[in-house]
This record gives structure tokens, sequence and C-alpha cells, in this order.
């Protein structure tokens, strides 16, 4: 546990984390849940996005214009989403109204109305934002590369399809709101200005009488596919490369971002000078390092025209296997100013903060300090990261492309 992270556990298993920034005013909160898309019937993918939604659409007694308003009059922020594995719901506020979020939080997450009147309102928004895939194809290679990489269900996209979007009923909703949204295993993330005892009463006081099961186990099942191509009626091309590391609990994961980021972040990278400065190949390039509990991995992109994708995915392909002999102590030096004037931006924000423990609870269940970051990020070298690459070059690669063929993939993945 971080020295100046604070914990309590609630008896139905309701965990609540909070770290202090003094010198803020504000506060943010994430309230998480296990009723993330894992947890969707396979003939309904996208019920728990359905869920989420719906749960904004009225609770309480307020019904859904009321609710907007109540938020907007207390000058709360707020946001909901749906993960693989949580719904997440956050707001952000001046610390004297800590209490009113609260009481508003606990009625969406707890009393939603469901009303069936929103049902097809919801129902058409989320259609319309899978029908929009069609005319980002750049979003479709991102979803795609997931289901490919990560094993059903995690890599199966939260918002479904629309064959199983079509599916969804009230009563499913309810059932899953009954299931899922329950206090063990949840948790609250609360970073900024508090005071925690009286924190630890106010939550014990909207959430302390609040009880349920956790969900069960879900059963992972590995993907076997190593290219997927999905036709789209455009000169544009987009190509997608992923392959595997390790997670951000692990040891290693600093080694395997820091590599992932000297591969691909920002116009300093060996993907943007490569394909982009020197042989003029795409009109955008990069990478990046995910990780979840369990599985971690270093996602590649580039987005190019149909007469020049053959060629892009081959240099692309070639960068990455290039990787595993090793980097430039130049090259770390850029990726460590980067990261550290990410951490000091990050220091300002309360919400940015409570979504950073609240992710460290999750995946390490302990929150890392930001001097421990900061210790982590210093001590990388170029030696520690191409040792770590000897001993892991890139395999087991991914290929996902979005265009009007198929492409060749040359050499092993």
């Amino acid at each position: 546990m971080a020295e100046n992270a604070l914990y309590h556990e609630f008896p139905n298993g309701l965990t609540l984390i909070g770290e202090p920034m003094r010198w803020v005013e504000s506060v943010g909160v994430s309230i998480r849940l296990q009723a993330g898309s894992i947890y969707d019937p396979p003939e309904k993918a996208g019920l728990a996005h359905f869920t989420t939604e719906m749960a904004m659409r009225g609770a309480g007694a307020r019904d859904s214009r009321a609710l907007v308003q109540e938020l907007g009059l207390y000058g709360i922020h707020h946001a909901a989403g749906t993960g693989t594995g949580f719904a997440k719901f956050g707001f952000a506020t001046v610390s004297a109204r800590i209490a009113k979020g609260f009481e508003i939080f606990a009625d969406v997450v707890r009393r939603p109305q469901l009303p069936a009147s929103q049902v097809e309102n919801v129902r058409q928004g989320i259609l319309q934002e899978l029908r929009g895939l069609a005319d980002e194809p750049a979003a479709l290679l991102v979803r795609e590369l997931k289901r490919v990489f990560y094993p059903y269900p995690i890599g199966r996209p939260t918002s479904g399809d629309e064959e199983s979007v079509a599916r969804i009923t009230l009563s499913d909703i309810q059932e899953h709101h009954a299931r899922y949204y329950q206090p063990d295993g949840g948790l609250i993330a609360v970073a900024g200005k508090f005071n925690w005892e009286e924190l630890v009463d106010l939550v014990g006081d909207f959430f302390g009488d609040w009880q349920g099961q956790k969900p069960p186990e879900v059963r992972l099942i590995p993907s076997n596919v190593r290219y997927r191509h999905c036709p789209h009626p455009s000169e544009q091309v987009q190509i997608g490369v992923a392959f595997p590391g390790p997670a951000y609990s692990h040891g290693d994961f600093f080694q395997a971002w820091a590599a992932a980021a000297v591969l691909g972040h920002g116009s300093g990278s060996r993907l943007f000078r490569e394909l982009r400065e020197k042989r003029g190949l795409c009109y955008g390039c990069g990478a990046s390092y995910h990780s979840g509990r369990l599985q971690g991995g270093t996602f590649c992109y580039a987005s190019t025209s149909a007469d020049r994708a053959q060629k892009t995915l081959d240099v692309l392909l070639g960068e990455i296997r290039q990787l595993a002999e090793g980097i430039q102590p130049e090259e770390l030096h850029r990726i460590k100013a980067t990261i550290k004037s990410a951490m000091i931006m990050s220091q300002e924000s309360s919400m940015v903060r409570c979504g950073a423990i609240a992710r460290d609870w999750v995946l390490l269940r302990r929150v890392r300090p930001i001097e421990e970051l900061r210790r982590i990020i210093d001590d990388l070298s170029a030696e520690s990261i191409n040792a770590f690459l000897a001993a892991n070059p890139p395999r087991n690669l991914v290929i996902v492309t979005v265009g009007p063929k198929e492409l060749e993939v040359n050499g092993e993945l």
C-alpha cells in the first residue's frame, strides 16, 4: 500500500481507497463494479454496456432530465462507461459537494430506474455507434485487433454488435443489474481534498447496507487467429500488429512499456521515422503498450493507401522484429522526459489521479505512489531494456488489416 494511500474494506466486500491531494480544492471519485462485458451472455454481447447507459437515464426519484439537471446544478462533472471487467462511474466536484455526488451516484448504481421508455432510445444510440464503424476504419481496426489478440470474452467488443444489441430486452437489463451490480469485489477510489474518517462514514452511509454476491469466474478461451482481414470499400488501408508481453503486475512491465514507446510513441519514434519520414509510406503510425490484469501487449498501427499497403506492412514487421536487437540510450532519454511530464500533469487533476489509483488497485491490489513510479522510470536503462528484449523478442504476432484486399504476411509470426 502506498504510504499516502488510505484503505478501508466494508463488511459487504466493497473496498474504499483514497489518496489525499491537499494542494487542490477538488475531489475525483471512481466507482467500479464487477459488471463488465466479460459477463455478457454470448448471444447478447453489449448487455453490460447497454445497462450502464440505462443506469444514467434516471435514478432514485429523479427521471433522466432531473438527473442531468441536478448534476449540473451542483457542478458535478460525471462520466460512465463499460470496461471488460467493470462498469465504471465517475464524478468530480469541489470537495464541499462530495456528499451530494455520493448521494446521486448511490442511486445511479443501486437504484437506477431503468425506464422502459428509454430502452429504444439507448438501443438506437448504440446501434448508431456501431454503424458508424463503417465510416471509421481506424476504429474498426482497433476493435478487431483486440478481438483476435485477447482471449474470449476479454477481446469481445464491449458495445457488442448490431445483431446482439437488437436482441437485448428490458428484462435482460434488469437481470444484469440485479446480478452484477454488487458491492462484493467493487471499488470506490477517491483522490483530492477530503477528510478520511468523514469519507469512510460517508461511503458507509450510502453503500454500507448494500448486499450481494461476487460474479462467477469466467472461462477464457484463447484466440488462435494470426491474421484477419476485414474487407472495407476504401482506397485507404489500416494495418494493426500486436504481440504479447508482461502484465502490469510483472517486474518486466516497464521494460516492455519503454520498448513499445521507443518503437512507436510520437514523432521521434522508430515507426514514425522509418515509415513516414524516410519512406513516405503512410500518413499515420504508432505503437503503444496495453495491459490488463492477466496479460499485456504491444499494439502497433499504420494507416496508408492501398497501393502502399503491402510495403507498409513489410516495413512495419521489419521494425518490430528489429526491436529484439535493442534500443539506444538516446531513444530512452526521450521517453523518460515524456513520461515524467505526464506524471507531473497527473498530479494536477484529482479525476486523473483517482482513475490511476483505481487502476493500480485492480491490477496490483495496492497503489503505486508517484515517487515509486518516478524511481522506476529513473532506473530504466538501455541495458536493462535490451536484456529484456533479448530474452523476450517480439513473437506470436497477430495482424489485422482493414481495406479492399488481403495482404501477404512475409516471415514468421
